[in-house]
């Protein structure tokens, strides 16, 4: 029941909907005796299509995501485990055009790469199944090996992990394969704008003591977004970064999460509440 609430809230609450549909009503209503309702809906649309085209609202909600936890700069050592979280390959297109379709996060699967030649000890697990409540067959993990072997690694060595299909399931199903001991060091890779509600997730899951890596920034820290004047791509940044904050949101209310807006704890997490 939860998959599919989050899903029709996203699809009541996405801004491109919301002014498409006050658009559509707005005409309708002007060729009818309510037609200074009408445009006075048009008028409103228009408004909030200026001040979207032009104010970086969204920019600054998602800067405000990416900056939550901090990029891990030092060398990372010791670690007994990976988890990185799905999001990358589009499995739909993947195996309807027989090659790899590669979405806009594919710094978690590098980053991986990376971390697993350091650590070639360490246990990996991949989660993702499939997010779209109408292709439940066809599963993102299970697509994913081919691009394990480009990036070097072998697909043997990774867990994959292919029934989540929300972030919390990502956190439920991959505790349950990892089965964490005490004192063990797990890394946790995702979006850097996504990680706060990842982490949020896995606390509630009771897996505490994982590091963050936040990877795939879009912006630069500090809120420096520059000039625009440009709707869609105003909408854009909007419609992901308010996707989120929502995300945090319902799962805040529904007890999926710790916090409303979970942060790095005290000491460097990781480092010593396994």
């Amino acid at each position: 029941m939860f998959f599919w609430l989050s899903k029709i809230l996203w699809f009541v609450a996405s801004p491109t909907n919301l002014l498409l549909v006050a658009l559509l009503a707005g005409v309708l209503l002007s060729w009818t005796r309510w037609q200074r309702l009408g445009r006075w809906l048009i008028s409103c649309v228009a408004l909030t299509a200026a001040l979207i085209a032009t104010l970086p609202a969204g920019e600054a909600m998602w800067s405000r995501l990416e900056d939550r936890f901090p990029v891990v700069s030092e060398p990372v050592e010791s670690i007994d485990g990976i988890v990185v979280l799905g999001g990358v390959v589009n499995q739909l297109l993947t195996r309807s055009r027989g090659q790899m379709a590669i979405g806009g996060a594919v710094e978690r699967l590098t980053e991986l790469a990376n971390l697993a030649r350091m650590h070639p000890q360490a246990k990996i697990i991949f989660t993702g199944g499939s997010g779209d409540p109408f292709a439940q067959d066809v599963k993102e993990a299970d697509v994913l090996p081919p691009l394990l072997r480009t990036l070097g690694l072998d697909p043997g060595r990774v867990v994959l992990e292919n029934q989540s299909r929300n972030t919390y399931e990502n956190a439920v199903y991959s505790r349950e394969l990892a089965a964490p001991k005490p004192g063990e060091r797990w890394v946790l890779i995702t979006s850097a704008f996504h990680m706060p509600r990842a982490v949020g997730c896995f606390r509630r899951a009771g897996w505490e003591g994982l590091l963050p890596y936040p990877v795939d920034f879009h912006l630069p820290p500090g809120g420096d977004y520059g000039w625009r004047f440009n709707l869609l791509s105003g909408l854009g940044w909007l419609e992901e970064a308010l996707h989120e904050w929502i995300g945090l949101l319902f799962y805040r209310l529904t007890d999926r999460t710790d916090a409303f807006f979970p942060a790095p704890l005290p000491a460097r997490e990781g480092h010593h509440d396994g």
